[in-house]
């Protein structure tokens, strides 16, 4: 995925005009990939999801699911009438070398899920489905060799809680399997500046929660 081919699907992702375009990520849209070898080895599809009924202006979701997981995840909910903006932040290394973080099937599923998210007719202010990858705090590196492209979500990857509530956001949903510490510092903030916060694993409806602030560890 190179080259003008990979600036038309970051439009399709991220379409001028869209309320929530300035936050996607391009990273995955400008690095090197296999993306058309790992379309043949991964059968992408939508799912069906029950832990939302439709679209709310006032509610954003965040999808933090594993791998490519969370592509199909925002197709199925941009179906429902979300927008799904990529926040992945997560580079790739070359070709045949070991890396900590898998980032080629995500861009596959990018490239895949471009052709069927141009195909959804999505207003302009449709509300958003962050769309990130619960394994980019993968840190374990069994060899100095292998290449250390695990990453972290901060404040600014994201609206700040005033954009939010100005555009008459007032809940955001995780889906996830936990909460993570990332993203927990962020949550923390909207929280503090009136936002709800749900929680999802994807079997059961959203449910409140209050995000406590991460400790610091050393080296932050």
């Amino acid at each position: 995925m190179t080259g003008d081919n990979a600036k038309e699907i970051f439009k399709i992702w991220a379409p001028a005009g869209a309320k929530w375009s300035a936050w996607a990520r391009p990273v995955p849209f400008v690095s090197p990939s296999m993306a058309k070898a790992i379309k043949s080895i991964h059968s992408f599809k939508i799912p069906n999801i029950r832990y939302l009924g439709g679209a709310q202006q006032n509610t954003a979701v965040v999808i933090d699911l594993p791998g490519h997981g969370g592509v199909e995840e925002g197709l199925a909910l941009a179906r429902l009438g979300f927008r799904p903006v990529p926040l992945y932040n997560g580079t790739t290394g070359q070709p045949g070398a070991l890396a900590l973080v898998d980032n080629f099937a995500i861009e596959g599923a990018l490239e895949w899920g471009a052709s069927e998210l141009k195909q959804m007719e999505l207003p302009a202010d449709a509300p958003p489905a962050f769309l990130l990858d619960s394994n980019r705090t993968h840190r374990y590196r069994m060899d100095v060799s292998v290449f250390d492209n695990s990453w972290d979500i901060y404040a600014q990857d994201m609206p700040p809680a005033g954009y939010f509530l100005e555009n008459g956001i007032e809940k955001i949903v995780v889906r996830g399997e936990r909460i993570q510490k990332d993203l927990a510092g962020i949550l923390h903030k909207f929280q503090k500046a009136g936002i709800k916060i749900l929680f999802t694993k994807g079997y059961d409806a959203p449910k409140e929660i209050a995000v406590k602030k991460p400790r610091r560890t050393a080296g932050q």
